[in-house]
């Protein structure tokens, strides 16, 4: 059977590739996969431990078997220039290459209901982790990173009663001041908007795959990877 792999962030860039088609014998898993990848390629190999595996836009473990005509991506550590993917129907949910606007999760979120809305607006800032940045190059798994901005609304809407969000991301180059992720969280009442505003930018930098590099006068960095 024959797989498409897709590479993100630091493995497109080491491989000089945004995909590849690996065949496999019937009945292999993920494990599997990931084993052969590693001795086609050493930066996947050096890399291995470092990253997830989304099987056609799902998170997923390393014993999922594979069938003909997956979709197989290598997801690195996320951070939380394309055209964004349509939003979910009835959700504001965006990733966007153009600049973001908090005015349009206010208006996602507000209601007659709501007696609080909290907001994140996350940007660009001048040193990070002791270095200095010159702007940031954000990348993104785009319909993956969508539909699991939309899961994360749905996920903790459910967890806190009476909670409306919507989230707003950029991705493309962005320079310092620049704002990189707007949220919105309404609720019937202050605590849960705060709760609910928290929970989702907390989960978007640890679950969607979204990716940042930071460069700087030192050179260019994926952030996420560790030593």
């Amino acid at each position: 059977m024959r797989i498409r792999v897709l590479y993100f962030a630091v493995f497109r860039e080491q491989l000089g590739r945004d995909d590849d088609v690996l065949a496999l014998a019937e009945g292999a898993c993920v494990r599997d996969a990931i084993t052969a990848l590693a001795a086609r390629h050493g930066g996947i190999a050096r890399l291995r431990g470092k990253f997830r595996v989304a099987v056609n836009q799902e998170f997923t473990d390393d014993d999922r078997e594979l069938a003909d005509g997956d979709e197989l991506a290598l997801i690195p550590p996320v951070a939380g220039g394309v055209d964004a993917p349509p939003p979910h129907a009835g959700r504001h949910v965006q990733l966007l290459a153009t600049p973001l606007s908090l005015d349009r999760c206010l208006a996602a979120v507000a209601g007659p209901g709501m007696g609080g809305i909290v907001t994140f607006t996350g940007m660009v800032r001048r040193h990070s982790r002791g270095v200095a940045v010159d702007h940031l190059e954000y990348e993104a798994y785009g319909t993956m990173a969508v539909r699991e901005m939309t899961r994360l609304c749905d996920e903790i809407e459910a967890e806190v009663a009476g909670a409306r969000l919507a989230v707003e991301h950029r991705m493309g180059r962005l320079e310092v001041g620049d704002v990189a992720v707007v949220i919105a969280a309404a609720a019937p009442h202050r605590a849960e908007a705060f709760t609910a505003c928290r929970a989702m930018i907390d989960r978007l930098k640890d679950r969607v795959p979204i990716w940042k590099k930071e460069v700087g006068d030192d050179g260019a960095e994926w952030v996420g990877l560790g030593p």
